[in-house]
């Protein structure tokens, strides 16, 4: 009780101060001291707030304090592969596809193209008044660096892939690109998660205690986000729901004190998953109640608490902390330590004014979706391609007779991946890149059969508005109450599809609805699946419906497809309506498919050259928490690395016609290629490849560009030859500790052209290998056209107890026109040459080491040049 009097007491004192610039003015630090100004700063403003405005701004969602002229501030910004905001925004290929670029300049890149959108975001949020909302801060909850470990886990594809060190070099390029030049006055503050030991189970992620050994946390776990605290310098770090040894992970010493502020020196603030704080109480149940839960997160690190209940407006979520502070689990201080860092963040990217080194962040709306960004997301795309076998056939002749079959042949929605905006620019699938890099080749679709990746978003090229013009008329009304709405809209528009703008206007407030009215008109004559998601209403033809829904979806809830007979130029009425706070977006789904495949197959290969097969996943069916549970796929998890039943089918009667077979597969994680690898005539993996990435398979099959993709992962047979998903031990894992024989190797990628390399020599620092070395060599495009290839360098240490087989430890790609050659210089740090003990301890092992260089790993006909080295002895390496 008493400390309740003085802190309402200190809270009655603090309100008489109006100006949080004049205080912060007067805390000004030394010149040249960002964080000292900025915490400086931030302190004073702090010191202004009653104890009911510190709490709330403990959360994602802060409000705006007038009083102090500080606006809403939402930390909830995510731009994993592209921004995702109000507007349409560049849509990048998914991050297991950077990773297959094994090019970190390019990532590097991207990220910048992200952080410029990001960046203009937040201004169309200013000047449209609606700052507060998910996407329009000057943060982001990226990249995400945990390891993909496991072929299961549904959210790998949003990783950089299985190998410590190339998610590490990748991480650090994509926060440098985001953040800038100037880490201490970033563009936007980089966010790397989820920190740590987190790779599923999705469905148990909750509730999952992961006992990690001490080599595999050192070796494995943890040096990506070593790396981008201490090379990449993050300005903040994402804990995870998981607990790791026994304690939360948003609630453990080791993590987010020995580690992250002692070890790595961390000045940044820490953010939790999304309801990885209620988890410590509700789930984990290693404290008693709210109170205490959101005490341990507190006073064991964690700044900004992201809660799911903020999306449905919930309010009094800061009261948790007051109860915590009534029961003396926490101070004042642990409250304002947070919000120091909080607000030193803010004002250190430009979202608030007064540091002196910072001009306010006012990156132009029209920065969004340039003509440079599309350009850099094609060729991305075409990077991140993995070219794994190829007899001959590719690339393909001018006025090839193309039969283009699969249930991806003509999809949409499998480009973009997860986390991305499906306001994006126009997606160009593969029916659609093939026509237009082959436009002299004869390319027939063959539709399938219903399959479970069907459903693509129904683009606007298919919608009228009530007077029969391009688009859907949207009318959009303020709510008065919950659920209670004006009679006449405050804007109508012409809308391109189903899709809400509000967030672009003013006059449009924060909780509001959405009439879409218009008619829906098919290209084509022929059977097609519909769905609804993120809306009530119908689509009708002559007054009876034919796909309906009569409440709003569930997010990531699957797709409920009705058959639907439609005729060309027949006009299907729809009237929907959405409103705020549907976490599912309001969407017309589609897909066209065949009534007879066997038939169809037929007469669409008769007189084909080739047949080109798209097929594989898509991020409905493997993903973050999903309520899917079909044959194959749990909770957004894998059970099984096999392409669904229905396409392994269609490959074997695709192959019986006798006609050379492409296979193209889509998809986030490896899955069993080796029938392709014994029947196909050509393999290209094209991930989730972004908004272009059907333009950019189109330009490798024609060879207009040469793919130089590498493989960031193992890809096994069977899930047979793996541990148990549960298990986090990682003997028997990825190409450092798998004993038996992949299909496909990590680093594996294949080109139109051929490389040599010229064998390694090796200048050991100071004379002294425990020193770093430096390693070079000459590599030469001895083929007849131009290509890139991935130069790598593998280390294979001295058999001690728990050492990898092999290890990355450098790439660079390369591109090279026809006899052209390049001097390629490494530079290997102590630690880039340090392993593992099995006691957790990383060092210079000595010993004698062979290092290799050249187009993968050693072995199975690879281009490779190798040297060996030693180390004499033994020499420590801090955490």
């Amino acid at each position: 009780m008493k400390t309740a009097y003085l802190l309402r007491a200190a809270g009655a004192m603090l309100c008489l101060s109006t100006s949080p610039l004049a205080h912060a003015q007067a805390a000004a630090a030394p010149a040249g001291d960002v964080w000292t100004e900025a915490d400086a700063k931030a302190r004073a403003i702090v010191g202004q707030l009653t104890l009911d405005e510190k709490v709330d701004q403990l959360l994602n969602t802060a409000p705006a304090i007038p009083r102090l002229n500080i606006p809403a501030y939402n930390w909830w910004t995510e731009s994993l592969h592209g921004a995702i905001g109000a507007v349409p925004t560049t849509n990048f290929p998914e991050p297991i596809g950077l990773a297959a670029t094994f090019d970190a300049p390019l990532v590097k890149q991207v990220a910048s193209a992200i952080s410029t959108e990001v960046q203009a975001l937040h201004t169309l949020g200013r000047q449209t008044g609606h700052l507060g909302r998910i996407g329009t801060g000057l943060d982001t909850w990226s990249p995400n660096i945990n390891i993909f470990r496991d072929p299961r886990w549904g959210r790998g594809q949003e990783t950089y892939g299985e190998d410590p060190f190339l998610t590490a070099h990748i991480g650090v390029a994509f926060i440098q690109g985001m953040q800038g030049d100037n880490p201490d006055l970033p563009n936007v503050v980089a966010t790397p998660k989820h920190y740590a030991v987190h790779s599923g189970p999705e469905p148990s992620r909750h509730t999952d205690n992961i006992f990690a050994s001490k080599r595999d946390l050192e070796d494995t776990y943890l040096p990506a986000f070593r790396a981008a605290i201490v090379e990449g310098k993050a300005g903040s770090i994402m804990c995870a729901y998981n607990r790791v040894d026994g304690e939360p992970a948003c609630g453990s010493p080791m993590l987010l004190t020995d580690y992250l502020r002692d070890a790595w020196g961390f000045r940044g603030y820490v953010v939790s998953d999304c309801d990885a704080v209620v988890d410590i109480y509700d789930h984990h149940k290693f404290a008693p109640d709210a109170a205490t839960g959101v005490a341990v997160a507190l006073r064991r690190g964690v700044d900004s608490e992201c809660n799911n209940a903020t999306l449905g407006g919930k309010q009094g979520l800061g009261d948790r902390y007051k109860d915590a502070l009534a029961k003396n689990h926490i101070s004042v201080e642990d409250i304002d330590t947070a919000l120091v860092r909080l607000f030193s963040a803010r004002l250190r990217n430009g979202d608030l004014p007064g540091l002196s080194a910072r001009k306010p962040n006012a990156m132009p709306v029209k920065a969004i979706g340039t003509a440079q960004h599309q350009a850099l997301a094609l060729d991305t795309a075409e990077k991140s391609l993995v070219l794994l076998k190829n007899d001959g056939v590719l690339p393909l002749k001018p006025g090839t007779r193309i039969a283009l079959a699969g249930p991806l042949a003509d999809a949409t929605r499998v480009l973009r991946g997860n986390y991305s905006s499906a306001k994006s620019a126009p997606p160009i699938s593969v029916a659609d890149g093939l026509k237009q890099a082959m436009p002299g080749a004869a390319v027939t679709l063959i539709p399938f059969s219903p399959s479970i990746t069907d459903g693509d978003l129904v683009p606007g090229t298919a919608l009228r508005t009530p007077d029969g013009k391009p688009g859907i008329r949207a009318e959009y009304y303020n709510a008065t109450a919950k659920d209670q709405y004006q009679a006449k809209p405050v804007l109508v528009r012409t809308e391109e599809s189903i899709v809400s703008r509000a967030a672009e206007f003013k006059q449009v407030a924060n909780e509001h609805k959405i009439i879409w009215t218009g008619y829906l008109i098919a290209p084509e004559t022929g059977l097609y699946r519909l769905a609804l998601t993120g809306v009530k209403g119908e689509v009708s033809l002559n007054g009876k419906p034919v796909v309906s829904a009569s409440d709003y979806s569930r997010w990531a809830e699957p797709l409920k497809l009705v058959d639907v007979p439609m005729t060309k130029g027949q006009r299907y009425a729809v009237r929907l309506q959405g409103q705020s706070g549907i976490p599912a977006a309001p969407a017309i789904f589609w897909k066209r498919i065949t009534d007879n495949l066997d038939r169809d197959l037929a007469a669409g290969t008769k007189d084909a050259d080739v047949i080109v097969a798209v097929v594989g996943l898509t991020s409905d069916l493997e993903g973050e928490e999903m309520p899917v549970k079909v044959e194959g796929f749990s909770g957004g998890d894998k059970t099984t690395l096999d392409l669904p039943a229905d396409q392994r089918t269609f490959l074997e009667k695709a192959k019986a016609t006798g006609k050379p077979l492409i296979v193209v597969a889509m998809n986030g994680s490896a899955i069993d290629l080796s029938w392709a690898k014994d029947n196909a005539s050509a393999i290209l993996e094209a991930w989730y490849p972004g908004q272009s990435g059907g333009l950019a398979v189109g330009n490798v099959l024609s060879g207009k560009t040469d793919p130089g993709g590498r493989l960031p992962l193992t890809f096994y047979k069977s899930v047979a030859d793996l541990p148990p998903f549960t298990e986090y031990g990682m003997n028997g894992r990825t190409y450092r500790y798998f004993k038996g024989t992949p299909v496909y190797r990590f680093g594996d990628g294949l080109s139109y052209t051929r490389f040599t390399y010229t064998a390694p020599a090796i200048d050991p620092v100071g004379g002294a290998v425990e020193n770093g070395i430096t390693v070079r060599t000459r590599i030469t495009n001895s083929g007849a056209r131009a290509g890139d290839d991935v130069a790598q360098l593998y280390i294979t240490p001295p058999g001690f107890e728990g050492a990898p087989k092999i290890a990355l430890r450098g790439f660079q790609r390369v591109s090279l026109k026809p006899g052209e050659s390049r001097d390629l210089v490494f530079t290997l740090s102590p630690r880039d040459l340090s392993f593992v003990t099995m006691a957790g301890e990383r060092a210079l092992i000595p010993g004698d080491y062979a290092l290799s260089i050249g187009s993968g790993q050693p072995g199975e006909g690879v281009q490779t040049q190798q040297v060996r080295y030693s180390v004499t002895k033994s020499v420590p390496l801090p955490k």
